[in-house]
């Protein structure tokens, strides 16, 4: 097999893949307020590489954190996640102090230029609830 159609084959299989995950999930809409957040010490505790899941960050993967009440909500750890303005697919992986309500802190590894420039926005995102299927109630 060539190069060429190797990166066919593999462009097509994520696209494929890409639609079949969507098509598995509920897709709800929910206004929340998102800033952003790095894994440096100064912004979260002596282990900033370590969500409040206990997932592991790495610069580049796109998670977020999540307040309280929207856990309650539904948007529980490995939710997918679609933020307006922003490409691809975000999971939850983290949660937010409980004094946050109705938001959401995306991930920018270490680029602390990066979050600053998000800033604070009021912004749509969509949440994945898993479809209940005759294979997932076994």
């Amino acid at each position: 097999m060539s190069f060429k159609s190797l990166y066919f084959f593999l462009l097509l299989l994520f696209f494929s893949c890409k639609d079949d995950f969507e098509e598995n999930y509920t897709w709800h809409s929910l206004k929340v307020t998102a800033t952003a957040y790095n894994s440096l010490k100064n912004q979260t505790d002596s282990d900033p590489h370590i969500t409040a899941y206990g997932d592991s960050l790495k610069p580049g993967m796109k998670y977020i954190a999540v307040s309280n009440d929207l856990i309650k909500k539904g948007l529980r750890h490995d939710t997918p996640i679609k933020i307006k303005g922003l490409e691809g697919i975000y999971f939850v992986k983290d949660r937010m102090h409980p004094r946050w309500k109705n938001h959401i802190d995306i991930y920018m590894g270490i680029d602390v230029k990066a979050a600053k420039n998000w800033g604070r926005k009021r912004i749509l995102i969509e949440y994945g609830i898993p479809k209940v299927t005759e294979t997932t109630k076994n």
